[in-house]
């Protein structure tokens, strides 16, 4: 199994306009879009491809969407894919059919693009760990190692500490607290710890308390009821509720209030919350995941964070090391990143992987993916030199330049992909394949470079 994987929907609406909404919305979250009006064709494409994710209207014209979803089961390809209904008329008859036939989450309209993108990216995820276990019975543990997303865990030292608490706390129900860096790569340390636990088949959600205002975050943790503030038009279910039987990792929790922090408290000790406005309690059973960039127990010193949640939080720490104190792992990663745009290890020169070995990376894992993404695109189908490197390389005390011209590279950056969606008439999404990113990286780098769509 490869380490880079774009997960596979099959989006199903007999609403033209649904279809091309929410096929951007998945393709901007890395999803590898098929999109379909029509339910017949739908059940055909499910006999002859593989998806992670089947997201289908309930009603529809020709078919329903548990008539896509009973075909799904039956075929050969398809019959453990992870399903999302989606309607407008839920009842309970319906509901009870999808959930005879394995569906994984049920969502009425109207509701939120950004909410139907994560319940896909857990449903796909769910998907490949149950594949990855059923594939390779013998040796689940060691597929579980090369999960997803931007790890490739390594050979140095501070790796293998990392691996080997990760594979320590993850059966066990502790609550684990990791620690590090900026992008060095904790989110996809709590998707490994959730993936080898008990808890795989269930969903990990991942909140960013540092994205969100205070009153927002709470609403985005406990949901809120219809009423509850302005702009409330609907009742939410909150990410705890998402999580129900899963894992909830709360990223940068050293930027909550103290008023968030009483109630994440009370979660953790009584296993109940309520909504924003609502009064009566909701019980959930959530294995907390945490991380943070801060030293806790100086903000406990400051007066910013409760240091009885902290000891709540912080029962099995894991140091999340930075790539600097990992350079032995670098030409794994390079290689990662290379063979997830369809470049060989060998298309980096010697020159240039030396470059990336004496940089200090102070945006880690993070910022060297960027960097080879960045050069991919700059260097085409010919080999990777330092000039195609956005970086400086720091040897001892020195800092020498390998990257004098910026504003060139930009240009020829620009060039690039403006080439490239001409000769795709315009399509992102072709063209993104044909510089071997992502659509939502395509549409990042069209923003920073000022190319008109």
């Amino acid at each position: 199994m490869d380490s880079y994987y774009t997960p596979k929907a099959l989006l199903v609406d007999d609403e033209p306009h649904v279809t091309v909404i929410l096929d951007g919305e998945l393709s901007d979250a890395d999803f590898d879009v098929t999109a379909t009006n029509s339910s017949v064709e739908a059940i055909e494409l499910l006999g002859k491809e593989r998806f992670d994710v089947l997201v289908t209207d309930l009603s529809m014209p020709e078919k329903s969407g548990l008539d896509v979803l009973k075909a799904a089961r039956e075929s050969e390809l398809n019959s453990d894919i992870g399903a999302i209904i989606i309607t407008a008329h839920a009842s309970l008859d319906s509901a009870v059919s999808a959930g005879q036939l394995g569906v994984a989450k049920y969502i009425e309209k109207p509701f939120k693009n950004d909410e139907l993108v994560a319940l896909a990216q857990q449903v796909s995820e769910y998907t490949r760990v149950a594949r990855s276990k059923k594939d390779s019975p013998d040796d689940a543990q060691e597929e579980f190692q090369i999960l997803a997303h931007d790890i490739v865990f390594g050979s140095a030292p501070a790796a293998k500490q990392m691996n080997d608490l990760i594979r320590k706390v993850a059966p066990a129900e502790a609550t684990a607290l990791l620690t590090g860096p900026s992008g060095a790569g904790k989110e996809v340390a709590a998707q490994m710890i959730h993936a080898l636990s008990k808890r795989a088949k269930k969903p990990f959600v991942a909140v960013n308390c540092a994205a969100l205002a205070e009153n927002l975050l709470e609403s985005e943790l406990f949901g809120h009821v219809k009423g509850a503030f302005t702009g409330a038009t609907d009742l939410k279910r909150g990410r705890f509720e998402l999580a129900d039987g899963g894992t909830l990792f709360l990223d940068e929790i050293g930027e909550t209030t103290q008023a968030l922090q009483t109630k994440l408290l009370r979660v953790l000790e009584e296993r109940k919350f309520s909504r924003v406005g609502a009064g009566e309690d909701i019980s959930c059973n959530v294995r907390i995941i945490t991380a943070t960039n801060r030293d806790l127990q100086e903000e406990i010193r400051k007066g910013n964070f409760r240091e009885d949640l902290f000891f709540r939080l912080n029962v099995f720490p894991i140091p999340i090391p930075s790539l600097a104190e990992r350079r032995a792992d670098i030409p794994e990663f390079v290689t990662a990143f290379l063979r997830a745009h369809n470049r060989a290890p060998e298309a980096l020169t010697a020159e240039a992987l030396q470059v990336l070995q004496d940089y200090h990376w102070p945006g880690n894992i993070r910022e060297l993916r960027n960097v080879i993404e960045r050069a991919v695109i700059l260097a085409g189908e010919a080999p990777i030199t330092p000039e195609h490197l956005s970086v400086t390389s720091a040897t001892s005390d020195s800092v020498v330049t390998t990257d004098t011209n910026i504003g060139g590279l930009a240009d020829a950056e620009r060039e690039m992909i403006v080439n490239a969606l001409q000769s795709c008439n315009g399509n992102k999404t072709s063209a993104a394949q044909k510089l071997g990113i992502s659509r939502r990286r395509l549409y990042s780098r069209m923003k920073i470079l000022k190319i008109d769509g």
